[in-house]
């Protein structure tokens, strides 16, 4: 895992500024501690740098990056990693191909000339975004994994193209304009966003299966977006249930099986990070079987009972013989590594599970370990979040008499208690765009929806002007592709909207890769892996969610691991707890406020209205607001905090400036 940062000038003469590089990756630092590289090519107006974490052939100098190819054509910066290249390699090399280093990251040189670039993504296998450089074909390509595990972000400015791991890496350019979006800002005070957006303006991601083709042609840029990979459920037409239950539950087993061995390679330790949830566990167990030493597992503990997962945690890391590793972590604690946090994120935050997480992934730095398995993507491929559960009873089971319906969904909320107001809406929520696309407003998108009815009191008058006829729900809704949509099951398609827009904007963002590289920490998701996301699509929806019970086929492939305890256990949303829920948390969220929302830090950054702030922490303060709104406007209030310190991080700071400085100081020079 590492950073990776270039440009590319429309005016192939105009020379590349190699300290301009070499910023860009200082700035991600956190990212490669363990070197950097940077690679021109003279005459053609493009350079590549590189922050190093070398987790694969650890030897500094035959590692170091950006690569190119021994015929000069291609040039090349990767982060991320590619699974079964011992087996590619071993191929390659029986034909004849000579590789100069022990990187996996090396295949991609010998992939795309034999088999062009739509032929290589195929064989690509793991979490990854990369810059390939074709000098033959003048043509950039910049490649993002399926899912989105990895960023990759870029922009365009005064004919120069900027890309790079993290916005700030872009924002290291001198050219690169720094301010918000107001359509960005709006939806980082409603939490959910627009697939492929950012908060700044003009700043883009390339999107996740997705490959963003730079060509110069004709004294203009030429860029095209292509989709190389999606999450292809099967048409209702194609669905059959003749299968039998064990057909389904031994093809996940066999996969998810595989996918932890493969994320199980590398040239240093690897641990797991392990929380009280069926997917953590499952991680633990199938890597503990699979490895010789025992397995090192890293905890996070709450100080509220509530949301303290740490004993059934124990419990598993006991019938595995784990060596565990606790984090206690006090609530009011958390708000002193907010802004940090922010820093590292890039966006803004509802819940402090982030700030958790970057303690979680300093920890695991601080006991030597680079690497860990984590249970992420279970939830989206089984139908483990509550949402998904309302859906299938509202929307999915047609056999359910309406008596059922009612009872079923009273359950459902009783029993998370705790998230309505995040997890689940407080109330219905409809938006006419998106029952427009999918036949109905997807549950996991409607506490967002609802959140958003607060934003424009909260904006400033110019940017209210700017967003007043704005619908958040249809620009969402414009972003995704409706094929993949048409006559799908329910379930299926509430599961693609949340991949699409809560995983990778999210899970995979400020409570992945963000807080984890933070602290040079490489995170890997066994259960994104695309085989076996590739086999859970075709799996029938009853053998996701059961009745009432989740992720069904899962519990049945891994029974024979999992604690009793942990096998009859409903879903439980892995949250840090929200500011109302502590005095103590609550002053401390305070002090935030009173650094950043007061009405002179409002009027100072020009984004915010201070009445509209005033009033909304009022309703959260009044006596009769119910505690399922407090769990929303905790999450807007976060969001508050969060644009006016994104404010301070990447706007006010000369961030060009800074990563200039950040090299010198690391001693990394051009």
């Amino acid at each position: 895992m590492c950073g990776i940062a270039g440009y590319i000038h429309l005016n192939p003469n105009h020379p590349i500024d190699p300290q301009t590089l070499v910023a860009m990756a200082a700035i991600q630092h956190h990212r490669g501690p363990d070197g950097f590289g940077y690679q021109l090519i003279d005459n053609q107006g493009i350079g590549f740098s590189h922050a190093r974490l070398s987790i694969i052939d650890l030897e500094a100098n035959r590692g170091r990056q950006p690569f190119t190819s021994e015929d000069g054509r291609l040039l090349l910066t990767t982060n991320g990693e590619f699974y079964d290249y011992k087996r590619l390699r071993a191929d390659f090399t029986s034909r004849g191909a000579r590789f100069r280093t022990k990187s996996d990251s090396e295949l991609v040189l010998h992939l795309y000339p034999r088999l062009g670039l739509r032929g290589m993504l195929p064989h690509l296998r793991g979490e990854f975004a990369f810059a390939l450089y074709d000098q033959e074909k003048d043509r950039l390509m910049l490649i993002r994994d399926r899912f989105g595990i990895k960023p990759l972000y870029w922009t365009q400015v005064n004919g120069t193209l900027v890309f790079g791991s993290e916005i700030k890496a872009l924002f290291a350019h001198p050219e690169v304009p720094r301010r918000f979006s107001p359509q960005g800002l709006f939806h980082q005070l409603m939490q959910t966003m627009v697939p492929g957006s950012t908060a700044f303006e003009g700043i883009q991601q390339v999107k996740p299966g997705h490959v963003v083709i730079v060509e110069r042609k004709q004294g203009n840029f030429q860029i095209r977006e292509e989709k190389y990979w999606d999450l292809d459920f099967p048409r209702l037409s194609e669905r059959t249930d003749s299968l039998p239950e064990e057909h389904h539950i031994e093809g996940v087993r066999a996969q998810l099986t595989e996918a932890v061995q493969l994320r199980l390679e590398a040239d240093v330790p690897v641990g797991c990070y392990l929380s009280g949830g069926i997917d953590s566990c499952i991680a633990l167990g199938l890597s503990a079987a699979i490895q010789q030493a025992p397995v090192k597992a890293f905890t996070i503990g709450f100080d509220d009972v509530d949301y303290d997962e740490t004993p059934i945690a124990q419990e598993m890391a006991r019938a595995t013989g784990a060596d565990q590793d606790i984090i206690h972590l006090r609530a009011d604690h958390l708000y002193d590594h907010f802004a940090e946090t922010l820093w590292h994120t890039e966006r803004t935050i509802y819940n402090t599970l982030g700030v958790a997480k970057l303690l979680m992934s300093r920890h695991v730095h601080q006991t030597q370990y680079k690497v860990v398995v984590t249970g992420e993507g279970s939830d989206e491929l089984f139908g483990g979040y509550p949402s998904f559960r309302r859906d299938m009873i509202l929307h999915g089971l047609e056999t359910l008499s309406a008596q059922e319906r009612v009872q079923w969904e009273r359950g459902l909320t009783e029993s998370n208690q705790l998230f309505r107001g995040a997890m689940l809406a407080e109330n219905e929520t409809h938006n006419p765009a998106l029952e427009a696309l999918i036949g109905f407003t997807p549950s996991c998108l409607q506490p967002w929806l609802h959140a958003a009815e607060h934003v424009p009191a909260l904006l400033s008058a110019p940017l209210q002007e700017q967003v007043k006829s704005y619908d958040p729900g249809q620009a969402i809704a414009e972003h995704l592709d409706a094929d993949m949509l048409v006559n799908r099951h329910p379930l299926d398609k509430a599961q693609y909207i949340w991949i699409k827009t809560m995983l990778e904007g999210q899970i995979l963002t400020w409570g992945g890769d963000r807080v984890d590289m933070a602290n040079s920490m490489e995170a890997r998701p066994p259960f994104l892996d695309h085989h076996l996301a590739e086999f859970a699509t075709g799996l029938p929806p009853a053998m996701r969610i059961k009745g009432q019970k989740e992720k069904y086929v899962l519990r049945e492939a891994m029974r024979g691991l999992l604690p009793k305890v942990l096998y009859e256990r409903e879903k439980f949303a892995f949250m840090a707890p929200p500011a109302h829920t502590d005095p103590k948390k609550w002053a401390a969220m305070n002090q935030l406020a009173q650094k950043y929302l007061t009405a002179e830090a409002i009027a100072h950054t020009g984004l915010l209205d201070a009445q509209g702030v005033k009033k909304l922490f009022a309703l959260h303060e009044a006596e009769k607001t119910p505690l399922s709104t407090k769990v929303r406007l905790d999450a807007v209030i976060n969001h508050l905090l969060g644009v006016q310190i994104l404010h301070q991080h990447f706007i006010a700071t000369d961030i060009p400036a800074l990563a200039r400085q950040r090299a010198q100081e690391l001693g990394w020079r051009a």
